[in-house]
């Protein structure tokens, strides 16, 4: 079941509500319960981003490694 949740999940879709739900926090105009559904829903696709970030790049370690001529690299060492 996991995986069918996962094989829907849209990344640029999650991306561009999470930028809405910032823009319409920011503008102020929300009530204080609604900046917490908001919040709520934020956190909840950050989560979402993050893991199917997780898993891309798992897959592209995958694939890299099956062609043998890689190594592998930390990508928390690349500088910008």
């Amino acid at each position: 079941m996991t995986k069918k949740k996962q094989a829907t999940f849209d990344f640029e879709q999650a991306l561009e509500n999470l930028e809405e739900l910032v823009s319409s926090m920011e503008d102020g105009e929300l009530t204080l319960e609604e900046s917490l559904q908001a919040f709520e829903k934020g956190i909840k696709l950050t989560r979402e981003c993050q893991s199917a970030l997780k898993n891309a790049e798992q897959k592209v370690q995958l694939l890299l490694n099956e062609n043998g001529d890689t190594e592998e690299i930390d990508l928390d060492d690349v500088e910008e």
